[in-house]
């Protein structure tokens, strides 16, 4: 059976505090470990006024110590950004302190834009084989395989659960030769999902870490109790969407009705495309979507986006996906 799992961005709101926004990932991740999400994952974003998670690991250690059993994790720490030894021994610390519940979610975007990445006094590197070698030496420190000469403490021998993202092929591909567990970001990038997904089990290698291929597939979900009330929660989330695209990104704004039809045509359409693995409604519209996307795609796992501007809404949004989860699993 498809598992489920959620994505959090730790959402700023207008009229809200990075402060509110840590609280509430807490208790989001509490409610999600109650409901049998599987795990809770957050992402690396600089520069964005409404995204509070970019000290990533700070916040995994935050939302693992207000949680028991939910794997926690990275979805992903964007390993250009960063040396391979540095995040061994972060993450390395949080599996010291919250063992077996921590995943480590690797992507080769750089989470921001030229201005940022400067800032972070690191030079984005064009050569595409920087980020497998950079993959290859972060799996040598929680090895402690000694190719490197240099050993990770913490970090040394931690078991941390790598994980290989991406919105293309080349994720897919190296996901495969690696043996590890691959996550896609359709619920943003739906381009090429079949096309990786397609090339990841054809060419996936066994390894020590991963016997079979796994795959996660992000899929945004917008849950209420009527069609309606779903759609007036969505609009936060598609304001957010053409505030990116236009190079406007902010604080997330409260729901606005008929936004989507303000849009136009033109901009309806697009928003249309990069929210195309999605479902809004109420709980017997959102059932279909996701049967259908499961369909499709025969995920092993599907990561729930969820970004809800009211806290509450965002939980009841949540309520209603494992609802209906556990309803598809009776029904398989």
């Amino acid at each position: 059976m498809t598992a489920y799992s959620l994505l959090d961005l730790v959402p700023v709101v207008e009229g809200g505090t990075v402060s509110q926004a840590l609280a509430n990932a807490a208790d989001l991740a509490q409610h999600a470990e109650a409901l049998g999400f599987s795990r809770y994952w957050t992402a690396e974003h600089h520069g964005m006024t409404g995204i509070a998670s970019a000290a990533t690991s700070v916040v995994i250690g935050h939302v693992a110590a207000a949680t028991s059993t939910i794997r926690v994790g990275a979805g992903g720490i964007m390993l250009p950004n960063h040396s391979p030894l540095i995040i061994a021994e972060q993450f390395g610390t949080l599996d010291a302190l919250f063992p077996g519940r921590i995943d480590l979610g690797l992507g080769r975007a750089p989470g921001s834009d030229q201005k940022v990445a400067r800032a972070m006094r690191r030079t984005l590197e064009t050569d595409s084989n920087a980020f497998p070698q950079d993959v290859l030496e972060l799996q040598s420190y929680f090895a402690d395989d000694g190719k490197t000469g240099i050993s990770a403490t913490p970090g040394a021998g931690a078991k941390v659960d790598l994980w290989i993202l991406g919105s293309s092929t080349f994720g897919a591909q190296l996901a495969a030769a690696l043996g590890l567990p691959y996550a896609f970001a359709s619920h943003f990038a739906p381009d090429a999902l079949d096309a990786a997904i397609a090339i990841y089990r054809r060419d996936f290698r066994p390894s020590a870490a991963l016997a079979k291929p796994h795959v996660m597939a992000g899929f945004n979900i917008f849950a209420a109790d009527s069609d309606e009330e779903a759609e007036l929660l969505a609009s936060s989330q598609q304001q957010a969407f053409v505030a990116l695209r236009t190079g406007n990104p902010g604080k997330m704004k409260p729901p606005l009705a008929g936004y989507r039809q303000s849009l136009g045509a033109q901009g309806a359409a697009i928003l249309d495309h990069v929210l195309q693995c999605s479902a809004v409604g109420s709980p017997a519209t959102v059932a279909r979507g996701i049967a259908a996307f499961i369909e499709r795609t025969g995920v092993d796992e599907i990561m729930v986006a969820s970004s809800i501007y009211d806290h509450d809404a965002r939980k009841r949004s949540l309520e209603i996906t494992a609802e209906v989860m556990s309803e598809l699993k009776v029904a398989a």
